[in-house]
């Protein structure tokens, strides 16, 4: 599968997706990329964007305030993202070690093997999420495999196996370009909500197929 021409072909079908989303750029628009990628976690993300509107609201879109804030407040605030109760736990246990750490300044001069294998360690926080955070929020070159890849893959005929040989495939045939593997990984998930709907699952097909 020549993946550069598959690229081109969703680009020019999907036009650019322009992800992560996020309210407003800023000052803290890495730590809610960060903390959407926890809550976007077996949830839609429609639902994320209530989570993360209540935590903007009630100022609490900085990991300091999100370790102050009592557990049950946290919980209530991130309720329309599921799971809230675990995934309170995981917000608390990631800002404390993003302080401990000393911030995001801190984590740039991390190797982003270290840093990944820094994010693994930490409870709540699989593959998908932890590259996740690196791609989108850190702006590290890796790519991002979820259930859309493997859709995709399954659609396309390509047998990538399991997380890690699946994006070793897609690395390994791709030059290893950040805003390509954003725009790459924004494209494909574009790509399974057309193939998510049974009126255009046939012309997301195609896409793949040609």
């Amino acid at each position: 599968m020549d993946l550069a021409a598959l690229y081109q072909r969703l680009y020019w079908h999907l036009g650019p997706q322009g992800w992560w989303p996020v309210q407003k750029r800023g000052r803290d628009h890495r730590f809610e990329i960060m903390v959407g990628a926890i809550l976007t976690q077996n949830t839609a993300w429609t639902n994320v964007e209530k989570a993360l509107a209540n935590l903007r609201l009630s100022a609490a879109m900085n990991p300091k305030q999100i370790i102050k804030m009592p557990s049950k407040r946290l919980a209530a605030l991130i309720r329309p993202a599921g799971y809230f109760n675990q995934k309170t736990k995981k917000l608390k246990i990631f800002s404390h070690w993003l302080v401990k750490s000393g911030g995001l300044r801190s984590l740039k001069s991390l190797p982003t093997s270290q840093l990944r294998t820094k994010l693994l360690s930490l409870w709540g926080i699989g593959p998908e999420t932890a590259d996740s955070i690196l791609l989108y929020a850190l702006e590290r070159p890796v790519f991002v495999v979820d259930a859309y890849t493997r859709r995709l893959c399954s659609a396309a005929g390509i047998d990538a196996g399991d997380y890690g040989s699946c994006q070793r495939y897609f690395e390994s045939r791709l030059p290893r370009s950040r805003k390509l593997f954003n725009e790459y990984h924004a494209l494909i998930v574009a790509w399974g909500k057309l193939y998510g709907n049974k009126k255009t699952r046939g012309e997301a097909l195609n896409l793949v197929r040609a």
